[in-house]
């Protein structure tokens, strides 16, 4: 493989956060994030959801939702109790190159479309990586999420022999301050329940209306395709089909997965139903994730 050393960009420490870096700065200076063991641009990366994380990692409980998170802001969400679905997505890349972005400020300096500037986060938020949409399972009604944006990450290794290796892609940085995104080939990007977004709203407090009791697919879609606008079509890659894709993928007809649950009337349910809340705390340090 045709291994691309990238040289050292010094940035301000990411405290971490559970098995991810924190998307908050502090105030030292002196550790490097974007110091990868290399970037692997020989061949194509392969991203696909994995559906077991989905499954096993979900939950439904009312919550309290504070008016200054940016998940409610951004969602058009009402503040205050509401119910909520929430779950895990995991991408892996199973192909056999990187899916590589690099620095966001970089890709905003130039107009290329695939940040915008958050202003609630204060980061760039990449635009169009995964698509989430509660589908019922009786008449095809659809249900969008609160989510917003994406950073892409090294959160987990998704195959055995990538366990022992580098994180290369750590870091989602911010105005002024260099990121490093992109997902290692054998690695996966994580986007856990917790983190602000990543929840359907059942009760009607964002605007759609109420999801009724029964059984529904969660359904994510990695790198979904788009059609081409304007004169210059698809500027990025093309999928056998003709639609548009922010980067190119070796497969892309394994973009999208479906998980089926059971939205009962009342009460919590799913395997995370126990769990702890969410806190302001979890809404601000994993802000863009």
């Amino acid at each position: 493989m045709l291994r691309r050393t990238l040289g050292v960009l010094t940035v301000l420490v990411v405290a971490a956060c559970s098995s991810e870096e924190s998307r908050i700065p502090t105030a030292s200076p002196t550790l490097a994030f974007n110091q990868p063991d290399g970037v692997d641009l020989d061949g194509t990366a392969d991203l696909i959801v994995d559906a077991k994380s989905t499954e096993n990692k979900w939950r439904i409980k009312t919550e309290n939702l504070p008016a200054n998170f940016c998940s409610v802001q951004e969602g058009n969400v009402t503040p205050g109790e509401r119910r909520l679905l929430r779950f895990t997505v995991t991408t892996p890349n199973i192909g056999d190159a990187d899916v590589y972005i690099g620095d966001p400020n970089e890709h905003y300096a130039a107009g290329d479309g695939l940040y915008e500037l958050s202003t609630c986060h204060g980061h760039y938020h990449f635009r169009n990586y995964a698509e989430y949409r509660l589908i019922s399972a009786a008449d095809n009604k659809t249900w969008r999420s609160a989510k917003a944006g994406f950073c892409m990450l090294d959160t987990d290794p998704y195959l055995p022999e990538m366990r022992d290796s580098p994180r290369n892609y750590r870091n989602c940085g911010f105005p002024g301050y260099p990121g490093f995104q992109g997902i290692s080939a054998g690695w996966s990007d994580t986007y856990v329940w917790k983190l602000g977004g990543q929840y359907f709203v059942l009760d009607g407090g964002d605007g759609q209306q109420a999801v009724p009791e029964g059984w529904y697919w969660i359904q994510v879609t990695v790198n979904p395709g788009f059609a081409p606008t304007g004169k210059k079509g698809c500027t990025r890659a093309t999928d056998p089909s003709g639609l548009c894709h922010n980067f190119a993928e070796s497969n892309y007809a394994n973009n999208v997965m479906r998980v089926k649950i059971y939205i009962p009337a009342t009460g919590p349910a799913g395997p995370y139903r126990n769990e702890k809340d969410p806190t302001a705390a979890d809404e601000i340090e994993h802000a863009g994730r």
